[in-house]
């Protein structure tokens, strides 16, 4: 007799029937331990009188799947591209394979067949031509041997060339036409990275704002914002990499009314600012070069200066970016500026703003960050609003709570889990508290009291 190997699944079955068939056990029960039916259940003990454990072996074992290409197809679709359609791109090749040589392939199956024999579309991406660039490179570090396959790809697509070539752009005419942005991660002090967020302009290469962060935050961008807010004034662009921070598409409502700003992003349409991004490097080369320079000189200067902490490096930068633009800025050669001016009754505060939506509940209260607020008007009386009544929640700059309910803005204050003030017993004065004196009429005084009477007569006779 062969031995029969079971699966897992097919195991359980087998012992749940033999134990229902040999104990003459309840069938119920073997239906609901296993998830099916009574029906399905005969079924088995049947199949287990019949062929024993052999039966419950799946009826698909040892078969190939039908939509499977046989090893024939394959070496003749990857024959027909190395020696006759050559140059083709992917989707191109599997419309001539159905229509010259009536083999029908997904396209799928068909770039899956090539990608695994090292076979580049002449129409593929940068990232795809990387992907085969990281694996190429790692073998060549490794010293170990390519195959006739990589060698090819290498002589037919320069494939180890520079990732991107791109041509040295122009500056910009204007000072503040063109503001780049980014944040760079290194250990710039201490035994931690920390990220330097900074901005350059483009036309006249100053550091307009930098400040250090734990990681590259909402937080750390706004603090260079306000810096060039305050010493320069409005930007008119800024160029971007494509984060979350800067650029989030709805993919529900692609429609650009629907379409979701950030928070820097909607920032940046309450000034004015056109904000672009970008996901290539060399697009915005001025503030890569400019981390590189800073990478060599700035940590150095943090280092002789003692600086540890993230709260003494942020105050460092003030002096610092002052003496950087004088050595490496052109702020010398006459550059026109176009920075405008901010409004004297403009809230920085109130614009630089993490804003999110919430609803009142029940308790005319809305709750922000696990805690629950409610809402004071400009004299500071409770403002009660209706269930489910929505508001939009500004926490400001400063880390101040607004909330705006139909264009009016209210404070936010915590509502505290127990009160911080009781009238009766936080008076100020400690209340002296009266000492309770048991009357002689009292029944456990009555006797004394009554011997005290008797005494204080027979003394007056």
């Amino acid at each position: 007799m062969r031995k029969v190997e079971l699966k897992p699944m097919e195991q359980m079955k087998y012992e749940t029937i033999k134990n229902l068939v040999t104990n003459n056990g309840n069938k119920l029960n073997a239906a609901n331990k296993l998830g099916i039916s009574l029906r399905q259940v005969n079924r088995l003990i049947i199949k287990y009188n019949e062929q024993g454990k052999e039966g419950f072996i799946h009826g698909n074992r040892k078969k190939s799947p039908h939509l499977i290409i046989k090893v024939e197809i394959k070496n003749k679709i990857l024959n027909l591209y190395n020696n006759k359609y050559y140059n083709f791109n992917f989707k191109h090749f599997k419309e001539m394979l159905l229509e010259n040589e009536k083999i029908k392939i997904s396209y799928n199956s068909l770039y899956n067949l090539l990608d695994e024999n090292l076979i580049l579309s002449p129409k593929a991406e940068r990232i795809t031509k990387r992907k085969y660039r990281d694996r190429i490179q790692t073998k060549i570090d490794l010293n170990e041997s390519l195959s006739i396959q990589e060698k090819n790809l290498i002589i037919d697509n320069n494939i180890l060339d520079p990732k991107d070539n791109h041509a040295r752009l122009p500056r910009k005419k204007y000072g503040g036409e063109l503001l780049q942005m980014d944040a760079s991660e290194h250990l710039w002090f201490g035994d931690k990275k920390t990220h330097l967020h900074a901005a350059i302009d483009d036309a006249t290469g100053m550091l307009v704002g930098a400040y250090f962060d734990h990681q590259e935050t909402l937080i750390g961008y706004y603090n260079v914002l306000k810096q060039t807010l305050e010493n320069h004034g409005i930007p008119n662009e800024f160029l971007t990499d494509r984060r979350t921070i800067f650029d989030y598409k709805s993919l529900k409502n692609p429609k650009p009314e629907y379409s979701t700003l950030t928070q820097f992003g909607y920032a940046c349409e309450q000034l004015g600012i056109t904000l672009n991004v970008t996901s290539i490097p060399q697009a915005k080369g001025r503030i890569e070069r400019l981390f590189g320079t800073l990478q060599s000189r700035l940590i150095n200067e943090l280092r002789i200066n003692n600086i540890k902490t993230i709260v003494q490096a942020n105050e460092f930068l003030q002096s610092y970016l002052d003496k950087f633009n004088k050595q490496f800025s052109l702020i010398n050669d006459n550059i026109p500026q176009v920075y405008e001016k901010i409004n004297s009754d403009t809230d920085l505060n109130l614009i630089l703003a993490v804003i999110s939506s919430r609803v009142f509940d029940r308790g005319s209260a809305l709750k922000y960050q696990n805690k629950y607020f409610q809402a004071y008007n400009k004299n500071g009386n409770l403002m009660n609003f209706k269930h489910r009544t929505k508001a939009i929640v500004i926490k400001s700059f400063d880390n101040k709570l607004y909330c705006l309910i139909n264009s009016d803005y209210y404070k936010l204050i915590e509502l505290e889990s127990h009160e911080s003030h009781s009238k009766d017993f936080d008076l100020g004065v400690e209340k002296e508290k009266k000492k309770y004196t048991v009357p002689n009429s009292h029944p456990w005084k009555s006797d004394s009291y009554n011997r005290m009477i008797e005494r204080a007569m027979y003394k007056s006779r």
